[in-house]
Order: structure tokens, then sequence, then C-alpha cells
């Protein structure tokens, strides 16, 4: 069922808008590269600090994906055919005396927002909360270690080792 949700929603120019932001996204590197190699840096370092300044690529470009996504014309239409399928189930639900006419009503109200809920849910990027940190990006923002911070008490003990020895 998702490959063929996601085989009909790359039919709507999804290749075409992932290659405009690759190119964009690289543009903008390069562009930081040429500024760090401007403050006599050597190519490599200066590679190296413009892709720490930018942070992660491919959350950005997930980023931007997901704002083109949102304001292509068919799923601006769809989200209007549901606000009016919705609004007919309203209407079909207060106005009925049927009983069979009623469930009607509640089904044009049902099917309008489990809809957008899909929409809205299929939007999400799980990704960025499940996956792995070294399969995120192969970039590595912290590369400067620093040593941790410990709290002592008046014992000189941390605050866990204070709640195992409680």
């Amino acid at each position: 069922m998702k490959g063929a949700m996601g085989r009909l929603f790359e039919r709507f120019g999804n290749e075409g808008t992932t290659r405009e932001i690759d190119e964009e996204l690289r543009f903008h590197l390069e562009q930081l590269t040429q500024a760090y190699l401007q403050q006599h840096m050597s190519p490599e370092e200066a590679r190296g600090a413009a892709v720490r300044r930018f942070g992660n690529v491919e959350r950005i470009k997930d980023q931007c994906l997901a704002i083109s996504r949102r304001s292509h014309p068919f799923l601006v239409a769809l989200k209007s055919f549901l606000i009016l399928i919705f609004l007919a189930g309203v209407v079909v639900r207060i106005r009925s005396t049927d009983l069979d006419t009623r469930h009607l009503g509640e089904l044009l109200i049902a099917v309008p927002i489990l809809s957008r809920l899909f929409l809205y849910v299929r939007d999400l990027n799980p990704s960025i909360f499940l996956s792995k940190l070294e399969t995120v990006s192969p970039l590595k923002l912290n590369e400067d270690t620093q040593p941790l911070f410990k709290a002592y008490d008046q014992g000189m003990l941390t605050p866990v080792e204070r709640l195992i020895s409680d």
C-alpha cells in the first residue's frame, strides 16, 4: 500500500524538485566554502567548516521537500475537496430525519477527517526521530569534543550516584 501511494505521489514532480533542491544546497555549500577560502583556509578545512556551519544537509533537504509537497496544486485541490465533503456531511447530518441518511452524514464527516489525518501523517518524517545518528547524515556537527560537565555535592557524589546510594 505504501509503495503504491509513493508511486502515485512521485508522479507529481518529486524527482525534479529533489534535483533542484540538491543543486540549491550544493550552491550554498560552495558559496560558504568560497567565503572560507577567502579567509585563507586550506580547501579541505574550508569545505569542512562550510559543512559544519551549514548543518545537516539531509534534514534541510527533507524539510524543503516537505514544504514543496505542501504547496502542490493537486494536494491543495484535494484538501479543498475534503473540506467540501466535510461540509456536505455536516449539512446532511443536521437536515436529515431518516436514520440511514444520518449515518451517511456521519460517514461524509469521517472520511475527510481521516483523509486529512492521512495527509498529515504522510508529511511527517519519522526518520528524524527514529534514525541512528550515524545514518542521519555523514556530517559531524560536533567535532570538537569537550569534557563532560559533572556536578558534585559535598560528599563528592554526582546526582546519579546519590540516587543509587540512597
